[in-house]
Parts: C-alpha cells; sequence; structure tokens
C-alpha cells in the first residue's frame, strides 16, 4: 500500500479557515496576527500563529522560574500555598473556558495568558515595590510587571534576541491589569508595534495609567486574572490563620459564595452570560459591585495584613544591597559576578548597547526566584521561613 505525503501546511490553513468560520465576529482571527519580524518558516509549517506564541513562552526560561514564584504569601513553610505558577494556569484554564462560549480565539488567550505574570520580581508585589524604588532612584522609570514581562519575552529571553511574539500576545501582556477593577471592558484595536512602545514608555512614566487590550482576547485575560486570585487568595488566608471564613462581608458572600470554587464559578457563569455576543466582557452590576467589595476586603484584611509579612524590611534591605553590588560589579567590570557569569555571559551584543547599567541590574533580579535571590544575599541576612498549620 502506497503512503501519501501528507500537506501539513494546506492542513493548517484549512484549520484556520474553519475555525474563523466559527470564531465570533468580535474575535481575532489568526490572519490578523502580526509579528515585528518576519519568519518564513513559520508560514511554511503546520502550527498555528498563536499557538506558536503560546509555545514559545512555555519554553522561555522566564516561564521555568514561574515554579518559584511568590503570588502573594512569601517565605512561607506550607506547600498548598498558591505560588506564580499556579496562579498563571489558573489563569489559562479560566480564560479559556470563557473564550471558548463567547467564540474568541483560545490559542491568543492562552498564549496572553501564560506569559502575563512572567515579568513579576521575586517576593510578589513587596518585591515589585522594592524594585520600583530603586529604579526610580536611578532614572530609568518606575518597575511595573506587565511592563516587564514584555521585556522579557521580546528583548531578554534568547541571549537579548526575544521570541518575536506576535503583536496581539504582547499588548494582551502588557494590557493585563488584574489589580484595576471594571464592570465592562471593551479593546482598542488598531494598536501597531509604535503604540505598543509607545504605551510602555507612558505607562513607565506614569504607573496609575489605564492600558486597555486591543483584542477582546486580552480583555478576557484581564478578567480572568481576577477571577482566578480573588478566592484562591482567601483560601490561602484561610489556611494561615489571617482571617475566618465566616468574617468575609455577607453582602459579598450573598452574591458570589463563600469559597473559592463558588466564586470562580459565579464570576465566570455571569461573565459569560452578560458578555456573549457582545463586543466587550462584563459583569452585571451586582456581581461588580459584591466583586469589587470583595477586593477591597482582601486589600485590607489579606494583601496589607502585616501578620504574615514579618520580613518585609529586611526584604527590601535586600533588594537594595544586591542592586547596588550588581550595579558597582557591572560599572568595575568584574567578569567574576554572577551578573556576568549568569546572565550577560553569551548575550547579544544589542542587549548591552540598547540597555543603561541600572536597567541590566533591574533586568537580572527581575528574573531571579525567590530562592535563588535569598543565595545571593549574606547567609546571616536571609531571613527564616515562618512556621504555618496546614503545611507538608
Amino acid at each position: 500500500m502506497r503512503s501519501e505525503t501528507i500537506d501539513l501546511k494546506r492542513l493548517r490553513e484549512e484549520l484556520d479557515r474553519r475555525q474563523a468560520g466559527e470564531l465570533s465576529p468580535h474575535a481575532t482571527p489568526n490572519a490578523a496576527a502580526s509579528r515585528r519580524e518576519h519568519e518564513a518558516f513559520l508560514e511554511e509549517g503546520w502550527r498555528q500563529v498563536f499557538s506558536v506564541d503560546s509555545d514559545r513562552i512555555l519554553h522561555s526560561l522566564a516561564y521555568a522560574r514561574y515554579i518559584d514564584k511568590t503570588q502573594v504569601f512569601y517565605l512561607v513553610r506550607n506547600d498548598h500555598i498558591t505560588h506564580r505558577v499556579l496562579h498563571v494556569q489558573l489563569v489559562s484554564k479560566i480564560s479559556r473556558t470563557i473564550g471558548r462560549f463567547l467564540g474568541l480565539n483560545e490559542d491568543l488567550i492562552e498564549a496572553v495568558a501564560l506569559g502575563h505574570d512572567i515579568g513579576h520580581t521575586p517576593f510578589g508585589h513587596d518585591g515589585e515595590r522594592f524594585l520600583s524604588e530603586l529604579c526610580r532612584e536611578h532614572g530609568i522609570g518606575a518597575f511595573q510587571h506587565n511592563v516587564q514581562s514584555v521585556q522579557f519575552l521580546d528583548r531578554v529571553e534568547r541571549k537579548g534576541r526575544g521570541w518575536n511574539l506576535t503583536l496581539q500576545t504582547l499588548d494582551g501582556i502588557l494590557c493585563h491589569d488584574g489589580e484595576v477593577h471594571s464592570e465592562e471592558l471593551a479593546p482598542r484595536p488598531g494598536k501597531s508595534f509604535a503604540a505598543l512602545a509607545e504605551e510602555i514608555r507612558a505607562k513607565q512614566e506614569n504607573p496609575d495609567l489605564e492600558l486597555v487590550p486591543m483584542t477582546l482576547e486580552g480583555c478576557v485575560v484581564r478578567m480572568a486574572d481576577t477571577i482566578a486570585y480573588i478566592g484562591r487568595d482567601i483560601e490561602d488566608a484561610i489556611r494561615l490563620g489571617l482571617i475566618r471564613r465566616e468574617e468575609l462581608p455577607q453582602e459579598c458572600t450573598r452574591v458570589l459564595g463563600d469559597t473559592n470554587g463558588r466564586i470562580v464559578f459565579t464570576l465566570t457563569s455571569d461573565l459569560v452570560r452578560m458578555s456573549r455576543g457582545r463586543p466587550s466582557v462584563r459583569f452585571s452590576p451586582e456581581v461588580s459591585r459584591a466583586l469589587k467589595a470583595l477586593k477591597e476586603f482582601n486589600l485590607e484584611r489579606i494583601y496589607l495584613n502585616p501578620a504574615m509579612k514579618p520580613h518585609t524590611a529586611r526584604i527590601r534591605d535586600l533588594f537594595r544591597l544586591l542592586f547596588s553590588r550588581y550595579l558597582d560589579d557591572l560599572e568595575r567590570g568584574r567578569e567574576e559576578s554572577v551578573l556576568f557569569r549568569g546572565f550577560l555571559h553569551g548575550m547579544d551584543a544589542r542587549y548591552a548597547a540598547e540597555h543603561r547599567p541600572a536597567e541590566i541590574v533591574r533586568d537580572f533580579i527581575a528574573g531571579m526566584t525567590d530562592r535563588y535571590f535569598l543565595e545571593q544575599c549574606p547567609p546571616e541576612l536571609r531571613p527564616a521561613p515562618v512556621e504555618c498549620p496546614g503545611g507538608v
């Protein structure tokens, strides 16, 4: 029996056409994808365009480091507490579920979701704040993890060559601001790579500037980011004894439920129900009010609660210590420094030419895991983890 050669490119083109016919008119078709640099082999290959972005993010070194990055609670001995890698997986799953019911491009959603937090520092938002202080002091603008996510994927990964991701993926990552509360979010289409660069510059100058994704898929990921963390952070806080379930505001639990599972189900169901067939994604007014109140509760009782952050001042001092050390190593050309051996060795010449010393130090520290960060500090200055109930 004679075997026939299968034209994989033709199969991919047929799949693209079939999917385009099934997608919502508000979805982003694969044909709309735009890369900064043309890659001919991708056009001849069988992989769909946004699926390539997902693969590249999954194979990035920065993605591997998600495994030991703080989500909310750090220096806690409890194996059941959420780390960044689990949060990212939850965002990906929730947003793809929403996208499926809304008829959107799930490959684009997955790419944005997998990459949205890749620029987070060690020690979560506290680390982000400490590094931002140092960046401002050295004249390179505020540090923000969404901007840094684009920086890693576009200009640091692959030894400074970047992954050449699509504009739609990078835009969704930049504009994911899950902490901003929105009852409704509609995309702002028509962006370009020049517009992306301008939004990055503007965001660094004004951290409070609200950016909006260019695609409905990016809007879904931004909403799903909140859905993924709001109830999960509550469960972690209960597990660590910071709050009790009965303390949750009744005006919130009456609408959303009082467990992570029920909260995720309620928010996801409401978003799909209210957004089906629309050029935007939105919550109902009642659910939006309850979610906003619950976010305020979490901020006061969990995120600003000093009880589980006894080492905050120490961590801040260590950020300053390492930043100063690496900046001095760089300026004095100490090639035995881990900054050279572990980061700059083999880096594309364009990277050093296009980045100031403080920006290079920023990129190196931001990419560290919690563990690696502490290993770079003098042993006598490293804080000890807090013992907590329910660990393994």
